[in-house]
Formats: structure tokens, C-alpha cells, sequence
């Protein structure tokens, strides 16, 4: 009902300005875009993330986020339950250039020096609570740098393969993200990946150990 009494008002406005000048193609897009920005910023109000108070709404959401604590690891509760992740609105994840048509889930992990970091866990298409987890940098106007992915959910076609894979991850307290393939099958490390995180907020690869 809002939503129509905006287009309504938009029209009125269009049509008293038609005896003094004709509106072009673009003046009518830029005022259907004021009307999105206002029907945007009150979804986003009515879901916490209020933007009279802030004009950044990644700001908002990522001070909105809880904390995990350092050194983190995987478990398999972890990936399961996700402790402490909060549902991202739809209008958060468009902005972190996320699919608005799975869900997804975030927290945020204690500052560095110059970064800040969110672990987003998105929901496999299709899946019934079936996550994977990524790391994501954020800039100084909190939009993202890079990301990386911490944790990959089980593809149902691994069962055909004969060898079971595992992937397990865990950030130290001095931002090292250490990423590990498992062979379940062969009961041993086939891979091992070490990264930190450089000035320009992106993740570099810093030691690869292979078995």
C-alpha cells in the first residue's frame, strides 16, 4: 500500500510538471530511484539496520554483527549450528554482491590492524541447512575487498568418489588462516594452505605444504 502511494505521488509530480517542462528519460529514472531508496531504507529499519542514524548500511550491519573469538576452528557443530551468525537481510547481501535468493549468515571477527573481517555463511541452493563459510575483508567504508572460502559444504556427488575429502580451517589469533584437505579415506593431510592478510586488505597465499 506504501509502495503505491509513492508511485501516486511520483505520477502527480510528473504530471503537474507537464505543462512547464516535459521530464526526460533520465529525471524519471533518478525519481524512481529516490522512491527504491526510501522503500529500501525502511525494510531495512524495520529489520534493525536504521538508516537515519547511519548513511552507511554496511556500517550499521557490520557493528550489528556478533563477535567470534580468535583462534577459531572448524567443528563439525560449528559448520552445522553456526553459533553467534546473524540472517542477513536480502539488501545487505545485494550489497556484498550475494544472491538474494539463498540465505545467508554472518559474523565478524576482532579488528586487525587496518581490517575487519566476516565470516558469511551461505546457504547451499537446494539444501536444508547446508552452509558453506567464507572470509570476507572489508574496507575502510566497510564494502568488500576479498574473500575467501574457509569451508566448502559436501557436494552429493562426492559419494561416488572413492576417496572422502574433509576440509577444515582455523584463524589464529595472529590472523593466520590455515586452510587443510583431510583424506578420511587414507587417514592423512593432502594439502595444507597458509594465508595472511597484506595492506591492501586481499588474502595471499603465504605457504602451501603438500603430503
Amino acid at each position: 500500500m506504501k509502495q503505491m502511494w509513492y508511485v501516486l505521488a511520483l505520477a502527480i509530480v510528473i504530471v503537474s510538471c507537464g505543462g512547464r517542462k516535459q521530464m526526460s528519460a533520465d529525471e524519471i529514472a533518478q525519481k524512481l530511484d529516490s522512491v527504491k531508496a526510501v522503500e529500501v531504507k525502511e525494510k531495512l529499519k524495520l529489520q534493525g539496520v536504521d538508516l537515519e542514524t547511519s548513511d552507511n548500511p554496511m556500517k550499521t550491519f557490520y557493528d550489528s554483527l556478533s563477535m567470534q573469538t580468535l583462534p577459531i576452528s572448524y567443528s563439525d557443530d560449528f559448520v552445522k549450528f553456526l553459533p553467534g551468525f546473524t540472517v542477513m537481510q536480502p539488501e545487505i547481501a545485494s550489497y556484498m554482491n550475494l544472491g538474494t535468493d539463498n540465505k545467508h549468515k554472518a559474523a565478524c571477527l576482532p579488528e586487525s590492524v587496518g581490517a575487519r573481517l566476516v565470516m558469511v555463511a551461505d546457504e547451499e541452493k537446494g539444501s536444508d541447512h547446508i552452509y558453506s563459510i567464507w572470509l570476507y575483508s572489508l574496507d575502510s567504508d566497510y564494502f568488500p575487498v576479498d574473500k575467501l572460502c574457509l569451508y566448502a559444504a559436501d557436494d552429493k556427488e562426492d559419494d561416488l568418489l572413492e576417496e572422502k575429502f574433509v576440509q577444515y580451517f582455523s584463524i589464529t589469533s595472529d590472523y593466520e588462516i590455515h586452510l587443510l584437505d583431510y583424506s578420511e579415506t587414507k587417514q592423512k593431510t593432502q594439502s595444507e594452505e597458509i594465508y595472511y592478510i597484506d595492506a591492501s586488505r586481499h588474502f595471499q597465499l603465504g605457504a602451501t605444504k603438500l603430503e
